[in-house]
């Protein structure tokens, strides 16, 4: 396996633009403070009243044209610089229902109620407190340097990724139609990656993250005394073998080779150690890159799980209920190519292949939704120290990844190099 930070023969253009990024760079101070505010609170999924309404004022301070609470709390900043593309840079903005356990003098104490009512911890756990923060300083930058470039940027900040629904939100609320957003030519991102190195950035053509799909399954029992099993159906045990045998799919009916991941990341049941439920809720998120294989995973799960409800003599057919629905991301090959050629000419060996992970991500749907080509990279988050000490004992595996409680990317040189992918991606694709 190739490593990221191993030298990488790209040829491009890059270059070109590092006198102009070099010249209209911002001070970073305010960035990193913006940062560790962001980080110190972050918000759930639509919710994000408060990082919505930061990253508003700051694109009007700059000089752009703003429009907010689309598809819920998501902004756009819109900057016309003559004729020529339409660039959209996105971030996205919303944390997650995790308890931070990072030791960090701006770890996140923060609390909010979800969905469903209960107060949850909050944190900044996979690294959009970053991006926010990187789109920012790039968004003063390409306006600083508007005398370089001729197009319109669209600067583009998403809620609710996490639960896989802001994007779709934002374009079902009229992104393109309602609002003063033209139809971008081309959609570009990233995303901050502690099994990185910071200071590196990560690109490859074709599929890079997984198609995704939330299914909420309720398998139903007859409830009772846990004295008298005998005169229950306990739906505990209907879904522990449900979850057991899910573990089968991939491994005995997928082609060996082809990627499918199916987690069952939620179990509730009950409210007593001797009462036998009526019913257990089951959570469960499906992915994988080709259509055909998602069909094929979807189909058997339904099919587990109703046969094993059949064998124990469920009272009542199982229910289930699909939500956060996000197609696979797959980077467009010629876009990918010529960018490429400008990351390897300016980040040179930081510059790398992108290795596709089975994760998940809305940010296409920005482009499906108008048949435009995207791109999307991965920006490189871990201390450089602490990856070079891992990486010489074989141990990338222990470094903190998405969504842990110790995920803590470094601010620098994280932002500067996030800043600075995002500004060289758009120069790429504007005209100069």
């Amino acid at each position: 396996m190739t490593r990221l930070n191993e030298s990488i023969a790209f040829t491009g253009s890059g270059s070109a633009y590092r006198d102009i990024i070099n010249r209209y760079r911002p001070e970073l101070a305010f960035y990193h403070e913006t940062y560790k505010d962001l980080h110190r609170h972050p918000e759930l999924s639509e919710q994000e009243d408060r990082t919505s309404a930061i990253a508003a004022r700051h694109l009007l301070r700059i000089g752009y044209s703003v429009h907010t609470h689309i598809g819920g709390y998501g902004v756009t900043g819109v900057l016309k610089n003559g004729a020529g593309p339409t660039v959209l840079l996105r971030a996205d903005m919303d944390g997650l229902p995790v308890h931070e356990n990072t030791g960090l003098s701006y770890a996140s104490k923060e609390e909010m109620k979800d969905k469903d009512g209960h107060r949850v911890p909050v944190m900044h756990a996979c690294g959009h407190d970053v991006h926010v923060s990187c789109l920012m300083a790039a968004a003063e930058l390409l306006h600083a340097a508007r005398s370089e470039w001729k197009g319109t940027l669209i600067c583009l900040y998403q809620p609710a990724e996490e639960i896989g629904a802001g994007a779709q939100a934002m374009v079902d609320d009229g992104l393109y139609s309602k609002y003063d957003v033209a139809k971008p030519d081309i959609v570009l991102g990233q995303h901050v990656l502690c099994l990185y190195r910071a200071g590196s950035v990560a690109l490859t053509a074709g599929p890079i993250a997984a198609a995704v799909d939330g299914l909420k399954i309720r398998v139903f029992g007859k409830g009772g005394d846990g004295s008298m099993p005998q005169h229950c159906v306990d739906p505990i045990v209907i879904g522990s073998h449900v979850v057991v045998r899910l573990q089968t799919v991939v491994s005995r009916e997928l082609q060996p080779g082809k990627l499918g991941v199916i987690t069952c990341g939620k179990f509730q049941a009950g409210t007593a150690p001797n009462i036998i439920p009526n019913y257990v809720d089951l959570e469960l998120t499906i992915r994988s890159y080709e259509s055909k294989i998602h069909k094929q995973l979807l189909d058997a799960i339904e099919r587990i799980v109703r046969a094993e409800c059949d064998a124990s003599g469920s009272p009542q057919s199982p229910e289930f209920t699909y939500f956060a629905h996000a197609p696979a991301t797959v980077n467009d090959a010629d876009r990918t190519k010529t960018l490429n050629s400008s990351f390897a000419d300016y980040f040179q060996k930081r510059a790398g292949p992108f290795e596709p992970l089975p994760g998940s991500e809305d940010f296409s749907v920005l482009a499906r939704a108008i048949n435009v080509p995207s791109v999307f990279w991965g920006l490189g988050g871990c201390d450089p120290t602490k990856w070079d000490e891992a990486n010489e004992r074989g141990a990338i595996q222990d470094i903190p990844i998405n969504h842990s409680a110790e995920f803590a990317p470094v601010i620098e040189p994280t932002l500067s190099t996030g800043m600075d992918a995002l500004a060289l991606a758009a120069l790429t694709f504007l005209d100069q």
